[in-house]
């Protein structure tokens, strides 16, 4: 009877360890660096692309389809990039369990979440709407109104914005140390640190977030040599795009079809809601009153509704915006230093369904990382009821706009 109940209890343990072995494998973090990257002798990540083997003017992306990319980040581990796609998918960073970076950015809507403003743990809407992720390792300032200058420094806003994430740096901290895998995680992705520190939180979702690119569209394809890649009217909407006469490409240039700048164009906020300064507050400065950064067109046919405030449920209808005249939307009460390149280019019906056709040749998804089918914190990645309240607020929305 002792050697049967022995056994049993050899067997018992022997089933505890392979039940801790199988769940620490299961979040056993990458060892290769995604598609795009090389691993380099010293363990990082380095970007590959055509891009690199141009010049450029002023080191910006100036210049004509076969230009080179601005400075980026790269350099970090597998294993760091890795931790960070974790992070990024995990509901466990908010205060309530309820939300993760990927509700307001998700891989299927382009890295945004179609709502003109995104909704936080509280249920209402934030100031602002989501903007894509594709690409932020080349752009050095974050947030619509520039705030941020890192990365790092824009993982901290909405983690502990009330409004957004709604955590507290002692309670993501300790709810991540609590948690049975997040530890032996921090510790394979920062092996000189003994625990998890914020600084390696903002760290990991930093490296993650610099594996986002998007840079194998067709219009690369086009930029690269093979001009097969772009249909005729597409070839013509490009075209139109760089020309003096419409200035798109001014302030979204090629390759990355932004300059990273603060542009003032003059779009007005929604009906009843309070003009949103924008940048003005960031640097203190009246001439950048109503001014917010200038988004990428990567992936833009992905990303609707448009505009910080998403004013455009269509794309042709933000395209438009340019062509109406200078100042048309700007309110009767605000004197808006508006940027030079906001004038009236008079486009036709034809030119401007160009454009339209052209952009949707920015599209490239062929780097979207695997949403991880669970999460550390055993949590939905991307919460379903959340989804369901998104897309709810979304119709309510339309409804709103048709009216």
């Amino acid at each position: 009877m002792r050697t049967l109940l022995f056994f049993f209890a050899i067997i018992g343990c022997l089933l505890s360890i392979n039940t801790i072995a199988a769940s620490n494998e299961r979040f056993q973090l990458a060892s290769k660096c995604p598609p795009s990257f090389e691993l380099t002798n010293a363990g990082v990540c380095r970007l590959v692309n055509r891009y690199q083997f141009y010049d450029s003017v002023q080191g910006r992306g100036v210049g004509g389809t076969q230009t080179s990319l601005p400075e980026h980040r790269d350099g970090f581990s597998p294993a760091q990039i890795d931790l960070g796609r974790y992070l990024f998918f995990d509901p466990a960073l908010s205060k309530d369990g309820s939300v993760s970076c990927a509700s307001c950015h998700q891989p299927d809507k382009g890295f945004s979440d179609d709502l003109d403003r995104s909704i936080g743990i509280t249920g209402e809407k934030v100031a602002r709407s989501a903007p894509t992720l594709w690409n932020v390792a080349f752009l050095d300032k974050f947030f619509w109104d520039a705030r941020a200058n890192t990365l790092e420094q824009q993982a901290a806003g909405p983690l502990f914005d009330p409004m957004e994430m709604g955590n507290s740096p002692e309670q993501l901290l300790s709810t991540l140390a609590d948690n049975k895998h997040y530890p032996r995680m921090f510790a394979q992705a920062f092996p000189d640190s003994s625990e998890i520190k914020l600084e390696d939180i903002y760290l990991a979702l930093t490296a993650f977030q610099t594996s986002l690119i998007s840079l194998n569209s067709r219009y690369d394809q086009y930029a690269h040599g093979y001009h097969e890649a772009l249909t005729e009217k597409e070839q013509q909407g490009h075209n139109i795009f760089r020309s003096f006469v419409a200035r798109c490409s001014e302030c979204h240039q090629p390759p990355l079809f932004t300059n990273n700048q603060v542009a003032v164009i003059g779009v007005a906020e929604a009906e009843g809601v309070p003009f949103d300064i924008g940048a003005e507050k960031t640097f203190e400065a009246k001439k950048l009153r109503g001014g917010f950064k200038v988004p990428t067109l990567r992936n833009i046919v992905k990303t609707a509704p448009y505009m910080h405030a998403g004013n455009f449920t269509k794309l042709r209808d933000s395209v438009e915006f340019y062509n109406k005249g200078r100042g048309h939307a700007v309110p009767k009460n605000e004197k808006l230093q508006l940027h030079w390149h906001i004038w009236e280019p008079e486009l036709t019906e034809e030119e401007l369904d160009l454009i339209v056709e052209f952009l949707g040749a920015l599209t490239d998804e062929s780097l979207t990382p695997a949403i991880p089918k669970t999460v550390p914190s055993g949590l939905a990645p991307i919460d379903e009821k959340y989804q369901a309240s998104q897309q709810k607020n979304n119709n309510n929305n339309q409804n709103q706009t048709s009216e």
